[in-house]
């Protein structure tokens, strides 16, 4: 029998379903679907991952007691930050200068690791010190930081004495904040070091922070530190490594939480009004992983690597790393600008140097990998370009006929790219929005198979998720054991539920599903229903085999001039796959007949496009404000669009090109990589309207 801890998937659909059945003792409503289940808890959802567990206390216990001496988690630190200083050609008030820009660049040891057993020890030394230091069960602390060991050990720490957590993406400003300080009351913070003086102007609002603990693992300034002590002299500020120290010296019993206990208030990371905190419950977590364990667990355990870089403020990495303890799966931590070579110095890049069997990303992280791909591949000579391309056309037949030979290709073609990621990977998975297809079909074909992830932060990260034998790119995958969904009749844009094909609003209830807001009353009542069901706002449909497909969001829906929705985000993926899109934002003006792309372009494929067109210019600033070269792209979208399928209404009339990167330090995009089209439109409002009057 096949050890599928050990199986290198290939991207092909083995198993054949139905994934999803209705579930039994239902009626049907007019208007919805029957509720639908994954078809192995058909007469009851999962609401443990095992029975010993019912909080996140008890899950980093159980596996302390399974796993042992064996490698929990990895880390790398510091070693020199190396520093590059270039003059670049920049326009400024219409004037082309030259001026200095700065690169850095980053030298990393290799990694070490930290056992089962020994981070268990490690939380309970956490949560004795925060004891030591005055908090009490109830009290909750606020995580303001990246993502790191010591960001999860502070979280179980403070579980392990049931003081919920407050988390808050890295990137936040000081309004949002203040606003989840005080919303929270939480009566401590953990930060990064390089955020410590961050904290001094949401401080003076009177919130009832009074301890912060900074990330030993990360390089403190003295002076920060006393910055933010004059401004507050009332606050403690340790060390992470000196409230260990207190725990160590100074031991209590565990508090352990209850399942219905307050586990953490996660902020949703929208682009459009105050972030709601979302109350999740560590039967909520717990049920998020009882979820995944039922589509993916037989495929993981002991053995297998995930990199852990997302941020953990986000609810998709906070259930991935929950799940890999449960699993037995090492961690390795590394960050978004440390994955690849090409931010190194005298070292390998996260990815390299880890080899990760299990690698979860967000759509614009799968656009950068396949992007470097093809253009180290297109570089690489008229023979390496033919056979590579001539590869992967082969693969993709024998993939849709079943027949052998693609592990030759694997081996002799394909190695290469593979090595890349490590060379051990054995799965990946995309979440956090939608991906192209066509990317999504060229990571699969070329380095391993990609599946698909669809949740919410109200939803515990549950809505759908691929197994990895059930490959396909046309859904995203079947509903995690913990869940079941309805679809709902949305009129409003033609979508109802009594078709052939049933669509709708999904709705979705079970364990993993939170009850509401804090202090939201209104929007907790507007979201979920007195029985139970979450209102996602994303409109679906189920697949001949009971796979869930998300077709359109309501919030991105724009009826235009044409009397048609436009799906926003559904236009995205789509032209996000054209080599010249580096990140894309879709506007579509009620008042006009199509919509406009604001495009952040890839400044080595914007290069060579203008040196094929007779352009010149060496550097983005410059570049973007041709005109030859804005019709040049214009032309590629349309291209990509009607290659795509997509209708004459949802084909771009003109294109903005971006003279900045998007991050979500500038506030383009928020920490999760969604792009902030509000801040995105304000800033590109001069450039879009004269796309739409060059285009009328």
């Amino acid at each position: 029998m096949t050890n599928l801890k050990t199986l290198m998937p290939q991207p092909r659909a083995v198993k054949s379903g139905p994934f999803s059945v209705d579930a039994p003792g239902f009626e049907h409503v007019k208007g919805e679907t029957i509720p639908r289940r994954n078809t192995k808890t058909k007469d009851g959802l999962k609401t443990r991952p095992h029975e010993d567990i019912g909080t996140i206390f008890d899950l980093v216990k159980y596996a302390s007691a399974k796993f042992g001496n064996a490698k929990a988690i990895g880390m790398r630190s510091l070693v020199q930050l190396h520093h590059e200083t270039k003059k670049v050609k920049k326009m400024v008030d219409g004037k082309q200068e030259m001026v200095d820009k700065k690169w850095t660049y980053f030298e990393m040891s290799g990694y070490s690791y930290t056992s089962f057993a020994e981070y268990e020890e490690l939380t309970l030394k956490i949560g004795s010190g925060l004891r030591k230091l005055g908090m009490n069960a109830g009290e909750k602390i606020q995580l303001f930081a990246s993502t790191s060991k010591f960001w999860l050990a502070t979280a179980h720490g403070a579980l392990s004495q049931s003081i919920p957590i407050v988390t808050a993406y890295d990137t936040l400003g000081e309004d949002g904040l203040r606003h989840s300080m005080q919303q929270t009351s939480a009566s401590a913070v953990y930060v990064d070091p390089a955020l410590l003086t961050k904290l001094i102007n949401p401080l003076k609002a009177g919130t009832a922070i009074k301890l912060v603990i900074y990330n030993s693992g990360l390089e403190v300034s003295q002076a920060d530190i006393d910055k933010l002590k004059e401004a507050h002299p009332e606050l403690k500020v340790l060390s992470f490594d000196e409230v260990v120290k207190l725990g160590e010296e100074n031991p209590v019993d565990p508090v352990p939480p209850k399942p219905e206990d307050l586990c953490c208030v996660m902020y949703t990371s929208g682009t459009t009004g105050t972030p709601k905190g979302v109350l999740l419950k560590h039967k909520n977590v717990v049920g998020a992983i009882a979820g995944v364990d039922i589509i993916v667990g037989d495929y993981l355990g002991p053995g297998d690597g995930l990199l852990t870089y997302l941020p953990l403020a986000h609810i998709l990495e906070f259930v991935f790393e929950n799940a890999c303890l449960f699993w037995g799966g090492t961690m390795g931590y590394g960050s978004v600008r440390t994955l690849s070579d090409n931010s190194m110095r005298n070292c390998k890049g996260d990815i390299r140097e880890f080899r990760p069997s299990i690698l979860v990303g967000v759509p614009q992280v799968w656009e950068t990998v396949r992007k470097g791909i093809v253009t180290k591949v297109n570089q690489g000579g008229a023979l390496t370009k033919n056979l590579f391309w001539a590869a992967m056309s082969a693969k993709n037949f024998l993939m849709n006929t079943g027949l052998p030979g693609s592990g030759i290709l694997d081996t002799v073609v394909f190695s290469k790219v593979k090595d890349a990621t490590g060379g051990r990977l054995r799965i990946c998975m995309n979440g956090g929005g939608p991906i192209s297809k066509e990317t999504q079909h060229f990571i699969s074909m070329a380095i391993t198979p990609m599946i698909s992830g669809y949740g919410l932060t109200e939803t515990s990260a549950m809505g759908a998720l691929m197994d990895p034998l059930a490959w396909t790119d046309n859904a995203l995958g079947e509903i995690p054991g913990s869940i079941e969904i309805k679809l709902v009749d949305f009129p409003d844009a033609g979508y109802f539920t009594d078709r052939k094909m049933p669509q709708g609003e999904i709705w979705i209830r079970g364990a993993a599903v939170t009850e509401g807001y804090l202090d939201l009353e209104k929007e907790t009542k507007e979201g979920f229903t007195d029985d139970g069901w979450f209102k996602t706002g994303d409109i679906g449909e189920f697949d001949t085999k009971g796979q869930l497909k998300i077709i359109d969001r309501k919030k991105n829906l724009v009826k235009t001039l044409a009397g048609e929705y436009i799906a926003l985000e559904k236009l995205e993926s789509v032209y996000r796959s054209v080599p010249i899109v580096a990140n894309i934002c879709i506007y579509a003006d009620p008042n006009k007949m199509r919509p406009v792309a604001i495009v952040v372009p890839a400044e080595p494929v914007l290069k060579q496009i203008a040196e094929q067109n007779g352009v010149q210019g060496d550097h983005l600033e410059e570049l973007v404000h041709d005109e030859k070269l804005n019709k040049v792209v214009l032309g590629q979208l349309q291209a990509a669009g009607r290659k795509g399928g997509l209708a004459s209404f949802e084909m771009i009339d003109g294109v903005v090109l971006a003279d900045e990167e998007w991050t979500p330090q500038n506030g383009f995009t928020t920490a999760a990589n969604k792009i902030n089209r509000r801040v995105i439109l304000d800033k590109y409002k001069k450039e879009v309207d004269k796309a739409y009057s060059e285009s009328s």
